[in-house]
């Protein structure tokens, strides 16, 4: 070992060089092969069967989210103006290479279905803009009496239109999204609000805000964390090795995601807050140690002190980056992708921080000396005059306050935890008072909502099934109930309403009629003259060819998944009749694969918390040989992970793709205290041989490195608090939150229990 040490020192020049080229390479790659996913879609496994089910229904049904364009004229929209500037926006929309003209909806576009003397027509509402009032007032009358387009594509209060255009998922790009925003107000004017909303515009949103959210966050946190370190360490060199060590770090894991062709998602963008809030611990453990050399040895050469830092410290701070990783790495059993990547390469960044605090730390401090070290008072003798002392000393003395406080808390958290929920929102990341949620907002008060839910009647190709009064007026009465039971549902859309709306017109515009007639004759008629007179594709997104197959959509005025199951709960009590219709229900659409999304991130957190726990055991009990040491060392953070989650359920914050890393951090960083406490334990049993003296030399060393890192990673995580994305904010505190407490963890109940379990004595000693 030192003639391997002795060989690492000669070279300091050569290992800064090769960290500076290798940083820099990394950098090139990173900049050229980087890239934003902007598809929520991918962030979902592919091969999961809900996912593939419900890609093959959107096949069969044209299923795409919308970009909903809603136009406002505070003064009514039927009008020359207004209804001049959905015309040239449904225009222009449907000339964009992006979008399929037929695709684009709107008022100009949709048809109206009418009775006439020769039985039913089907024609635009309006070609050419109306320009008398006669003309206003005949239209207005005709959007009035369809309830196809009136409450759907102009608000009841009619101040509102909307033009919904339906794009693939593979074609939104940022430079797209900019296109629309820029074609949007390009039409604002003093009379006309033009706001748009709908899916994609999430999507582009979080792929704009987020790397610009990444590049706030690291300057603070690199400031923060820089400012912390020297204020900790009081050495400029010590404070710019440390920083450089995180920075390579950061270099290594998103060049190793853009070698590995692997996109940046939105949650990736908090690694860099991670590694640098992570990365210093391995520096301040190393510099802690070194302090406290050069204290007792003054006199040392820098190649003595630099030796005997790593002699002593290597191998705890290669076990906590090991136990780090793995937490880290646990997140490999998420089924989400952006959690699962993101636990990849955090946790090779995490590492790479491990070999450059063994390297490239002590090559700085060949290369540029020792830091200047204060030798503070009293440090001539260990006695219960020092705080670390006094602190050990009154822990062991109330052993049963530290006792009895872990289980209270345990207990309360317990009773927190049965309140939590998962959000599948992709809306509920922005501010309340951000324009993207004002927007949905202003359209989900106009019409029937932004969020759709696709329920899929698949018969197993029982033809004309869907043609049967009986199962088309079981479609009825579910959509009625949820549309009057549910308030998050505003409207539904499916065959029925084409039925109703063409015995409705064949019977004198009676509303007694606007119902599914008794024959199954009359209404294959009624579908055969709406083929022949308007436009039969139309009739593609509700039912399929065969009419074995249905989709019915809801929409819905909220994306979270209480909202989603609410809607899902009311449906499922159809499924018996359905079934004895030889139909049965199945979902698909964006709103039913986030709320698969949410299952697979509470399945993953679950299964991540349970492997990273058991492997942490498992690892400690092999670096120290005793598996009651990996039992004591796993409680700080078992305590840790119940208060995180026992304060999101009183807080009511939710689990979703962002606070669903909780655990893993918690764990990953939280076993660092315990790693050096036990193995400083255990190195001052063996000179010492008492453990009141051992506890006390323990909590001196390691205590004071401890306190130091949390210090840091609670100061680094902190910087969250300003992301602009709450899930963010949340996380950072959550995170913070349990770093304090891993910290009063391992320096309390964990010092008591390694007390208590008499380790590393042979004879059991009374204690003061």
């Amino acid at each position: 070992m030192e003639n391997f040490l002795n060989k690492l020192l000669k070279v300091p020049w050569l290992i800064i060089a090769i960290t500076i080229v290798t940083g820099v390479l990394l950098f090139m790659v990173m900049k050229q092969n980087s890239r934003m996913e902007t598809d929520l879609d991918k962030y979902m496994p592919q091969d999961h069967p809900a996912f593939v089910y419900s890609d093959m229904a959107e096949e069969w049904f044209g299923i795409n989210d919308g970009i909903i364009v809603a136009i406002e004229n505070k003064n009514g929209v039927f009008n020359t103006e207004t209804l001049d500037t959905l015309k040239q926006l449904t225009k222009k929309l449907q000339k964009m290479d992006e979008i399929e003209k037929e695709d684009v909806t709107s008022l100009y576009t949709a048809d109206n279905i009418i009775g006439d003397e020769e039985g039913m027509d089907v024609k635009a509402f309006y070609k050419r803009v109306p320009k008398s009032k006669e003309k206003l007032d005949l239209l207005q009358e005709n959007v009035r009496h369809n309830e196809m387009v009136y409450g759907r594509l102009v608000s009841t209060d009619e101040t509102v239109t909307v033009i919904i255009a339906e794009i693939r998922d593979d074609v939104f790009t940022q430079e797209f999204y900019n296109e629309i925003l820029d074609l949007v107000d390009s039409y604002q004017t003093e009379n006309i609000s033009v706001h748009v909303a709908g899916r994609p515009i999430v999507e582009g949103t979080m792929a704009l805000l987020g790397p610009a959210d990444m590049q706030k966050m690291v300057p603070i946190v690199l400031l923060v964390i820089t400012l912390v370190l020297f204020f900790m360490l009081r050495s400029v060199k010590s404070t710019i090795l440390t920083m450089a060590v995180v920075f390579f770090s950061v270099l290594w894991a998103f060049g190793a995601m853009a070698l590995s062709g692997i996109p940046i998602y939105a949650v990736s963008t908090m690694i860099p807050v991670m590694l640098i809030a992570i990365g210093v611990a391995d520096g301040i453990h190393l510099y802690s140690h070194l302090q406290l050399f050069l204290i007792k040895n003054p006199d040392a050469s820098k190649k003595e002190a630099t030796i005997d830092m790593i002699k002593n410290m290597w191998k705890p701070v290669v076990m906590t980056s090991i136990t780090t990783a793995v937490g880290f790495i646990s997140l490999l059993t998420s089924q989400v992708y952006p959690i699962k990547y993101f636990g990849i390469f955090t946790a090779l960044g995490v590492l790479m921080a491990m070999v450059l605090s063994l390297t490239l730390i002590p090559a700085g401090i060949m290369a540029f000396g020792l830091p200047k070290v204060k030798k503070p008072k009293n440090t001539e003798k260990d006695d219960d005059s020092s705080i670390a002392f006094r602190f050990a000393s009154n822990v062991l003395k109330r052993k049963s306050v530290s006792i009895f406080v872990t289980i209270a808390i345990i207990v309360l958290s317990i009773i927190g935890m049965q309140k939590i929920w998962i959000n599948s929102s992709f809306l509920e990341k922005f501010e309340k008072d951000s324009d993207i949620v004002l927007t949905d907002k202003f359209i989900n008060a106009h019409f029937g909502g932004t969020t759709t839910l696709n329920l899929i009647l698949d018969s197993e190709d029982k033809k004309d099934i869907f043609k049967e009064p009986a199962v088309l007026r079981l479609i009825d009465k579910m959509q009625s109930k949820l549309e009057n039971d549910l308030q998050v549902v505003g409207n539904s859309f499916a065959l029925t309403d084409y039925i109703k709306r063409m015995n409705k017109v064949m019977n004198a515009d009676k509303e007694e009629f606007n119902t599914i007639p008794d024959s199954k004759d009359m209404v294959a008629q009624y579908l055969l003259l709406y083929e022949m007179s308007g436009d039969p594709e139309n009739l593609n997104k509700v039912v399929d060819y065969d009419y074995s197959k249905a989709n019915i959509t809801f929409q819905l005025k909220s994306d979270n998944s209480k909202a989603i199951n609410s809607a899902i709960a009311i449906i499922d009590t159809f499924e018996d009749d359905f079934a004895k219709n030889g139909v049965s229900l199945k979902y698909a659409g964006s709103g039913y694969k986030g709320l698969v999304f949410t299952d697979l991130i509470l399945e993953g957190q679950i299964m991540s918390l349970i492997l990273s726990l058991i492997i942490v055991i498992v690892l400690l009990s092999f670096m120290f040989k005793k598996f009651v040491v990996g039992l004591i060392g796993a409680v700080p953070i078992i305590i840790t992970a119940l208060i995180s989650f026992g304060t999101m359920g009183f807080l009511n914050i939710p689990l979703n793709t962002t606070t669903a890393l909780l655990s893993s951090i918690a764990i990953g960083i939280g076993i660092d205290y315990a790693v050096h406490l036990i193995e400083q334990y255990r190195t001052n049993a063996e000179k010492t041989g008492d453990k009141i003296l051992t506890a006390k030399k323990t909590m001196a060393h390691s205590g004071r490195a401890i306190i130091f890192n949390a210090i840091v990673v609670i100061a680094g995580f902190m910087v969250l608090l300003f992301s602009v994305f709450p899930p963010n904010r949340e996380l950072g505190a959550l995170v913070s939150l349990n770093m304090f407490t891993s910290l009063v963890g391992t320096l309390t109940i964990m010092l008591v229990l390694l007390y208590n379990t008499n380790l590393y004595f042979k004879n059991k000693q009374k204690s003061e």
